[in-house]
Order: structure tokens, then C-alpha cells, then sequence
């Protein structure tokens, strides 16, 4: 593949790049750069942690670049995710790992780090100390929305000292592209503008998109800020679609999710449609009778969003089709945890109580 469709591919993955110059210099320098993507296991998993990354991850693999996947375990007990229990932490990991497997990542390809292996090398805590000793307290607090936080929560000391963590995390994994979501921007930035004084590099940030919840937006404000508050949340199960919901979940949810007539803009079913479905199958095909026009077939999100905006497509039409295809993606993974290991992993991730 030539520099530019690389580039193309990562574009596609990136809602934001900082910066494309930066991509381009990497990507000409270095055959194989080194992608990084992180999670905190904190209980089941939804699409937007299943099937959305996994086809980040394999966008960026075919884009040449090598990837590591850090299991969050000491950062989750730091943000006292399940409790601070670091052994209901490392089950929750175990059990998105397989997650990924089931619906179709190749995991042999993506480097699995988890957290508890760094904390082991001495030097890791030093990068976290010399992180710390060059950042005021007020900067780091503005990185709280890493945690799913705010500003004006009280933190924890562990909460404190979580956001040098994670950016020391980027140096220690060698990391050249930090490809995580739009709330992870403001670590990621500090680590750019950290990391040259350190003697390290400044790394690619490359932030993909964070799919919105299934219920009407109730966030005020604009751009970054309000997308993370109607990302799609696993503390409010109606919100979210996981990845063992049963078929007729799915289609319950998706039924009442929020879906206005003609409108593009902050719908979460068209969300679906863009991000998920026409990434997995090359057509999308609605049912519908006779006299609401008959079955309809498209081939690319564009055409599919011009037609409800148009309102030559029903919100009911729509709903129906996208759980249909949603659920063809999740079925594999509902098998795969039907028996066995993994039934007995998602059995202990179900027992365990979610903390925010």
C-alpha cells in the first residue's frame, strides 16, 4: 500500500489527527510505526468497545502499523472501577480479549500489555514521577475526563496520579501513535508536549470516534465535551448495546432508541448504520411492505442518510433493519460464550457490581 491510501486509511479511523504532517513524516520514516489503543476493564463490553474498536484496530494494522492493545488493569483499580478489586479487574480483561476474539479480530496480530507487567520496571515509575514533577495539579486535573470524571469532581490521589500513568504509558509501550478516543485527547496532548522535554518523542494522536449512547442527548455545550457526554455507557444499561445482549434485547432497544424523523445530526440508529454496519457488509437491505414503498437496498452510508433526511425513509424501517444487522454481527459472540471458558468468564464479569 502507498503512503497516501495508508494515510487515507488512518483518516478513516481518525476523527481528528494531530498531526496529519506528523502521520506523513512517520509513515515515510518508519515501515512498521507502532499503534496504541488502551481500556480499563470495568464489565461487559458494548459495541462501541467491541465491534467499533475492533475495526479501528484492523484498519490500522492493514494501514502497516504493528499494534498494542494495553489491558488497563491498575489504571481500572486506580479509577476504582469494580470496586478497586484488581483480581474482578484482570477477569474483566481476560473476558474483553475474548470478546474481540469472537467477533472476528485477529488477536495473534494485536500485542495484549497488560498494566500490572509495567508497573514492574522501575523506570516506568520514574517517567510517571518526572511526568508529575513537570505538570501543575490543575493541568492534570483537566485531564480527568480520561477517567470518565469532571473537573469539579473530588478526586482520589490514585485519581490523581492516573493521568501521568497513562502517558507514561505511551513511552514504555514505544508507541508512535496514540490511537484511542476523543476523550483520551487531552492525555495524549500532554504527552506531546511533554514527552520531547523528557527525552522521548512526540507521538501521533490519532482519536477515533465515540458512538453515542441509544437515549436523546441530555448534554449541553459543543464539540468534544458533548460527545463524551452522550457516548454510549455501560452504567446505564438502556444506553448501550453489549455485546452477549440477546437477539430480542437488541431489537427492544434499538425500538426505543432515539431516532428522530429527518434528522442526521446526533442520531444514534444512523450512527450505527455509518460506523458499524457498512463497515462489515457491503449493502444494507430494508424490509418494508408494499405501500411504504416496497424493500429498499444501499450500497453507502451517504445514500441512506440522504433518503431519511428526506424522509423517504421511516425511523421504524430503519430501526428494524439496523438491529437485524447488528445482531448478525453479535451472534458469533453470543455463541462463543454460550459454553465453556469463556460462559464461565462472562458469568463472573455478570456477577460483578459496575462502578463508576
Amino acid at each position: 500500500m502507498d503512503l497516501d491510501k495508508r494515510i487515507a486509511l488512518i483518516k478513516e479511523v481518525g476523527e481528528e489527527i494531530i498531526t496529519e504532517e506528523d502521520l506523513r513524516a512517520l509513515l515515510s520514516k518508519k515501515k512498521k510505526p507502532v499503534a496504541y489503543d488502551g481500556f480499563e476493564p470495568s464489565g461487559q463490553v458494548h459495541i462501541a468497545q467491541g465491534l467499533l474498536r475492533a475495526v479501528n484496530i484492523e484498519k490500522m494494522l492493514r494501514a502497516g502499523c504493528s499494534f498494542k492493545m494495553l489491558v488497563a488493569d491498575w489504571h481500572a483499580m486506580a479509577n476504582k472501577k469494580l470496586g478497586g478489586n484488581l483480581d474482578d479487574i484482570q477477569v474483566a480483561g481476560k473476558y474483553l480479549i475474548e470478546v474481540w476474539k469472537a467477533c472476528g479480530l485477529d488477536t495473534k496480530k494485536v500485542e495484549f500489555v497488560w498494566a500490572s507487567k509495567l508497573v514492574k520496571n522501575s523506570d516506568y515509575w520514574k517517567t510517571v514521577m518526572d511526568l508529575a514533577i513537570n505538570n501543575t495539579v490543575k493541568r492534570i486535573v483537566r485531564c480527568s475526563q480520561i477517567m470518565g470524571r469532571s473537573e469539579s469532581e473530588a478526586l482520589s490521589a490514585s485519581q490523581i496520579i492516573y493521568p501521568c500513568m497513562q502517558a507514561a504509558d505511551i513511552f514504555h509501550l514505544k508507541c508512535d501513535i496514540t490511537q484511542l478516543g476523543m476523550d483520551q485527547r487531552k492525555v495524549n496532548m500532554l504527552a506531546r508536549e511533554v514527552g520531547p522535554k523528557l527525552g522521548f518523542w512526540k507521538p501521533v494522536v490519532v482519536s477515533h470516534h465515540m458512538l453515542m449512547g441509544l437515549q436523546k442527548p441530555k448534554a449541553e455545550g459543543t464539540g468534544v465535551e458533548r460527545s463524551i457526554a452522550m457516548k454510549m455507557s455501560k452504567s446505564n444499561p438502556d444506553s448501550a448495546i453489549f455485546m452477549t445482549d440477546a437477539e430480542e434485547e437488541v431489537k427492544r432497544k434499538i425500538n426505543k432508541a432515539y431516532c428522530p424523523e429527518k434528522q442526521a445530526e446526533e442520531n444514534p440508529v444512523l450512527e450505527y448504520c455509518k460506523y458499524i454496519v457498512f463497515e462489515k457488509f457491503p449493502k444494507m437491505k430494508i424490509e418494508r411492505p408494499a405501500k411504504f414503498g416496497g424493500n429498499v437496498e444501499y450500497c453507502n452510508y451517504l445514500d441512506l442518510e440522504k433518503d431519511f433526511v428526506a424522509g423517504k425513509l421511516h425511523p421504524m424501517d430503519l430501526k428494524n433493519a439496523t438491529a437485524g444487522y447488528i445482531n448478525k454481527l453479535l451472534e458469533p459472540v453470543r455463541k462463543h460464550f454460550a459454553k465453556g471458558k469463556p460462559k464461565q468468564l462472562l458469568e463472573k464479569v455478570q456477577e460483578m457490581k459496575v462502578t463508576r
